[in-house]
């Protein structure tokens, strides 16, 4: 009976450990991008659970969520209570969740090449994701390098 007791125990705390680093994330992209569809692929690559909705008012929920036009993309996630517009790498989402900042979320504005997603060859660029909160106030809240 102990045995099970354990057992039981040790498959509660796999299953709550599991939760805690497999995050479920919410992804708002239009039926006709083929990039988003690579960054959902990314995220599920770095563990994290994509619940996909395939939708044509993308404009109306960037306006709902106050998400400027410079910090647009060309998809909308949400994740632990924040936005995440663009091309966002899984790392830096991870990042976010992990400090709890005070943003309302971030974003890599426009569709920056070699962010995730929109790989092309050896080519990428440098962007910011910049973080963002209801007011409209921003900041970088990582940078990423172009590469030579």
């Amino acid at each position: 009976m102990k045995l099970l007791s354990t057992l039981t125990l040790l498959l509660i705390g796999t299953n709550l450990a599991s939760a805690e680093t497999t995050p479920s994330i919410s992804v708002y992209r239009s039926p006709t991008c083929q990039c988003c569809e690579k960054w959902i692929e990314h995220l599920k690559q770095n563990n994290f659970s994509v619940d996909d909705h395939v939708t044509s008012e993308l404009d109306e929920l960037k306006r709902k969520y106050q998400i400027s036009a410079e910090l647009a993309s060309c998809h909308t996630a949400f994740v632990g209570g924040y936005i995440i517009e663009g091309h966002v790498p899984a790392s830096d989402i991870k990042t976010l969740l992990s400090t709890n900042l005070p943003f309302a979320g971030i974003s890599a504005p426009g569709m920056p090449a070699g962010s995730p997603g929109m790989e092309m060859g050896g080519k990428k660029d440098a962007y910011d994701v910049i973080g963002f909160d209801k007011y409209g106030h921003t900041e970088v809240f990582i940078h990423h390098p172009s590469s030579p």
